[in-house]
């Protein structure tokens, strides 16, 4: 995929195209900075990332987030305060540089940044249901992610699980905050792969070629008991497809219960 570096004040003018033409945005805020010069970054740094889950495209923040880091083992408030609200600007993931190649903490570092990211998460302002509410879905994948994401968010479940071929289920969901884990099970490397930039994404390898309807989601919650994500009692949503391997074909939405009856 193409991750496209945003760091001249002319990218700025084609932002729409840049996005669209990419795979993933990194909003390069040092060279950025430069160009455009510091008092607009913040402003910058918020629409491109607006921009980017408006426009279905995953984007990463970097530069300078922990610089004190380098030679320091704790972040100062600032850089907290700095890597907290580009979480709360819905970056789907923040990045490290002279932290970790030449720092003296690069553990630390990264522990920090996750511990930081994954309590901003946590918060109840960070949960929003607000992307494509104007839209009209032409594709039936796209609206059952965009209704699964709407589910979680009004609902007591505790995480959404998407049987996913491209990985693009995935992507959708992930464009609407909601402070829980969204699992993209597949049996596509490539796509596992792709979707760990994805906020709040994880990774599942899983085949079904062979089982119906009941036993692809009594499958999908043993696999979460067994990595830890599930306990007897939780709810997840679970979307899928009628037909198995079809890109394109979710079709089906399904809030399962760890312990109940399962039922297609």
């Amino acid at each position: 995929g193409i991750v496209s570096k945003v760091e001249r004040a002319e990218a700025i003018e084609a932002m729409d195209e840049i996005i669209l033409a990419s795979d993933v945005v990194m909003v390069a805020r040092g060279d950025l900075g430069v160009e455009i010069g510091d008092a607009n970054l913040p402003a910058v740094q918020k629409k491109l990332i607006s921009r980017s889950r408006d426009l279905n495209r995953a984007v990463i923040t970097a530069t300078q987030m922990m610089e004190s880091m380098i030679e320091n083992p704790i972040p100062t408030r600032a850089e907290v305060f700095d890597i907290a609200n580009a979480v709360h600007d819905g970056t789907d993931a923040v990045m490290l540089s002279a932290e970790t190649a030449s720092g003296k903490y690069p553990v630390q570092a990264v522990k920090a940044m996750a511990n930081i990211c994954q309590e901003t998460e946590k918060q109840s302002s960070v949960r929003e249901s607000k992307h494509r509410l104007d839209c009209q879905f032409s594709r039936t994948d796209e609206a059952i992610a965009m209704s699964a994401m709407y589910l979680a968010n009004h609902s007591k479940v505790n995480g959404i699980a998407t049987l996913t071929e491209s990985g693009s289920t995935a992507l959708w969901m992930s464009r609407i905050s909601s402070g829980l884990p969204i699992f993209a099970f597949s049996s596509h490397k490539k796509t596992l792969g792709r979707v760990t930039i994805y906020r709040g994404v994880f990774p599942v390898y899983f085949t079904h070629e062979s089982m119906n309807h009941i036993d692809v989601n009594r499958e999908i919650l043993e696999k979460l008991k067994a990595r830890n994500c599930a306990k007897q009692g939780d709810t997840f949503i679970i979307t899928k497809g009628d037909l198995t391997g079809e890109e394109g074909g979710t079709n089906v939405l399904k809030v399962v219960t760890l312990g109940e009856g399962l039922t297609p």
